[in-house]
């Protein structure tokens, strides 16, 4: 967004101020021409009058003024609607007349291609006004904004984000594995399964042991169904499922494994493409709003209100809340002045204490890295007893002990952090984000260290049987199943504690401020707030393990679309009825870039140990569609193998390094162009700031033109004293 000004006194006649021909005939400023992307707007903008004024389209008109002014603006009628011009009704209506004018100077041919277009844009507006009246839970989440502003807001879009993501996830694995499949099971086409042909391996890698049929005590489907295992573990829902080879319609054969492995593939690149997508919107507006203090300050005081709050308390908070950001900008204020004014025995002293402060931080995460990789290694062995060797509890507590690892941890070390985070000497701002950082990396971290445990022991044997097998055939004979299991325990369990907070601690404590607010200890406790940041982290945990867990159990997504549904509603009514909103501030557009960027690392991590499962662990061969190859990726050059030569040629020569690393260059090529280009704009706009500066120096009256990269220049001139001028802009 570029900024133009030009100092002119006041117009003659106020007659037709909006439509002031000054935004039109004032010469830009110079270094704005040095841009390439003015460059080609101009030689572009040449072009079209050029060709305009062969083709008789613009009309003649005797006043200069007018013809400038009409011309400029007939010749962007063709791409805008006129209500995107800031223009009064009379003016819109005279610059109809001069279009449907000019309608008469074109072909026929041009005239249906205008009138197409136009109805075409009409017809894409109405059905983008009908698609809003769909959007799930478009009622309550408006109802939050209201209520309770942006910042809460932003977090149920996140959440309908996900279910959404979720959904298109299920269906993508839908369609490719399990449509087939059931068309085949209940005869529904004319198909049958191929099985998967016997290769010449050992017996003992292809056996896999049942669940007994004899006595089932009653609290076995319980624990089947919490774990996974039982009757759950020979359904749809797991791995070891699908052990075909493909289905044989009449004219085709569906290659199962291939399409196994394509959704895999498919929905982690959805996946990276959509949060890229909307992550790229967030960014471009952070970018944009990245500031100067005193412009911060300006902005604030007078456009900081959220103009969505209706409810009378929730604009009390939002009072509170301007407050304690120009408190905390004047505390950032501080720490900067104190930082300027240390000497180098206090700079010393305090980047001592830090560095001791985070070796006790890694201490802390490596002490829960090593309980986890001790509960998993502790479960994984006791958890082949049988069960009626056990009771009900322990035999739970066993199955589950990696997720209470994974809880506490996640509960305990957010408060260790923001302990220690009070003698690091930070500003405020700096203190929010790099404990939000650490507990990211905490929370996605704790289910890599899990997903690795699993693989050291899986690939890892007392005896000879992984140089059999390739893997521990013994404990782990369809090792896929067992780690989707354990990747739908930390689902099923993460929910259970979702619910039981917002039911068992937060609803209680509800009550007690309400009606026990005499209590000093309950006033010092107070009411639960609804922490955005947290609660952000929680269904990004959830979402980073059905990305792991979605190969091993691809029914996985399903669960958890209905999870975060269940969620919404949760807390929704938590929101509504037992939490109150944090009093620190959560800027939507902050909010939304942060929660994309912290699901992208939960995706980048999640992309680690599924490509280290797909391309180096030996896939199992007692269950799956990949028992006849070594891994799981093998299938993709067999795949390849068939296709014609000069196909293969092809592919062959794309994934090449003669052709990797000059493409690698040229990427690298375009990348710094961008860049340098991003370098060009960035000192185009502090020479623009230090232009609105003098303005607001000089106290003289000036006009604004706003353009989008110089362009768009039909906003109405600005008339106003200078110190409005700069809050105005911004």
């Amino acid at each position: 967004l570029f900024l133009s000004t030009s100092l002119q006194p006041w117009p003659k006649s106020t007659e037709n101020l909006s439509l002031d021909t000054s935004c039109f005939s004032s010469p830009p400023v110079n270094f704005l021409q040095e841009l390439p992307s003015y460059r080609s707007i101009a030689r572009r903008r040449t072009t079209v009058h050029s060709r305009d004024k062969q083709s008789g389209t613009l009309l003649k008109s005797t006043d200069s003024y007018s013809s400038q002014l009409e011309d400029r603006i007939a010749e962007n009628l063709s791409s805008q609607s006129l209500r995107n011009y800031a223009l009064n009704i009379s003016e819109k209506r005279r610059l109809r007349d001069i279009q449907e004018t000019q309608m008469k100077y074109l072909s026929e041919w041009d005239q249906w291609k205008r009138y197409s277009s136009k109805s075409w844009k009409r017809f894409l507006e109405k059905a983008r006004e009908m698609t809003t009246h769909l959007e799930l839970w478009r009622e309550d989440i408006r109802s939050i904004e209201g209520k309770f502003g942006t910042g809460i807001q932003s977090y149920f879009s996140f959440l309908r984000f996900l279910v959404l993501l979720n959904l298109v996830i299920f269906l993508i694995i839908f369609m490719l594995v399990l449509l087939p499949i059931l068309l085949t099971k209940y005869k529904i086409t004319n198909s049958s399964f191929v099985l998967i042909p016997f290769k010449d391996t050992d017996i003992q890698c292809t056996v896999y042991p049942v669940s007994s049929s004899g006595l089932i005590y009653f609290y076995s489907y319980i624990i089947d169904l919490l774990s996974g295992t039982g009757f759950l573990e020979e359904t749809s829902l797991f791995y070891g499922h699908y052990t075909i080879d493909g289905v044989k319609f009449q004219n085709f054969t569906y290659d199962l494994p291939l399409a196994y492995l394509i959704s895999t593939i498919a929905y982690l690149a959805l996946s990276l493409l959509w949060i890229v997508k909307r992550s790229v919107e967030g960014f471009k507006i952070n970018l944009i709003r990245s500031e100067e203090h005193f412009q911060s300050y300006c902005n604030k005081i007078f456009a900081g209100w959220d103009f969505c709050i209706t409810n009378r308390s929730m604009a009390d908070l939002k009072h509170s809340s301007l407050r304690y950001e120009l408190r905390a900008d004047l505390e950032e204020e501080r720490i900067r002045q104190k930082i300027a004014e240390r000497t180098s025995e206090e700079t010393i002293r305090i980047y001592s204490l830090r560095l001791f402060l985070n070796c006790i931080v890694l201490a802390v995460l490596g002490a829960c890295f090593y309980a986890i990789y001790v509960a998993t290694v502790f479960s994984q062995e006791h958890m082949k007893k049988e069960i009626d060797k056990m009771v009900f509890g322990e035999n739970l507590l066993i199955l589950y002990l990696p997720s209470i690892v994974i809880t506490l941890a996640n509960f305990i070390t957010p408060m260790i952090f923001a302990k220690i985070i009070r003698y690091e000497d930070y500003s405020p701002g700096f203190e929010i984000r790099l404990t939000i950082l650490r507990c990211v990396f905490m929370r996605l971290a704790t289910i890599c260290v899990l997903v690795f445990t699993l693989g050291s022991k899986i690939t890892s044997c007392d005896d000879d049987t992984c140089d059999l097998c390739g893997y521990n055939q013994k404990l782990y004979p369809c090792w896929e199943t067992q780690v989707g299991q354990e990747m739908y325990k930390l689902m099923i369990f993460d929910f259970i504690i979702v619910l039981a907070v917002t039911l068992f601690v937060d609803f209680p404590r509800k009550l007690l401020v309400t009606y026990c607010s005499s209590w000093k200890l309950i006033q010092c406790w107070g009411q639960q707030e609804f922490a955005i940041p947290d609660n952000v982290l929680g269904i990004v945990y959830g979402q980073t393990i059905c990305w792991i867990g979605a190969f091993f159990s691809p029914l996985l997504p399903a669960i958890a679309t209905l999870k975060f549904i269940i969620i919404f509603y949760v807390k929704e009514w938590s929101l509504l009825y037992t939490c109150r909103p944090s009093p620190r501030p959560f800027r939507a557009s902050n909010s939304n870039f942060f929660f994309l960027l912290v699901l992208l690392i939960g995706l980048c991590l999640a992309i680690i140990p599924l490509t280290i499962s797909i391309s180096r662990i030996p896939s199992s061969k007692a269950c799956g569609p990949f028992t006849n190859f070594n891994t799981t990726w093998e299938v993709i050059p067999k795949t390849v193998s068939t296709f014609p030569s000069s196909l293969q040629s092809f592919i062959h020569g794309v994934t090449s390094e003669a052709f990797a690393v000059p493409f690698f260059m040229i990427i690298c090529l375009i990348m710094f162009y961008f860049i340098a280009l991003a370098g060009a704009h960035k000192r185009v706009v502090i020479q623009l700031r230090e232009q609105l500066s003098l303005v607001r120096k000089h106290s003289q009256r000036g006009k604004v033109v706003y353009s989008w990269e110089g362009v768009k220049l039909l906003k109405p001139s600005l008339t106003t004293t200078s110190p409005k001028l700069s809050s105005l802009i911004h």
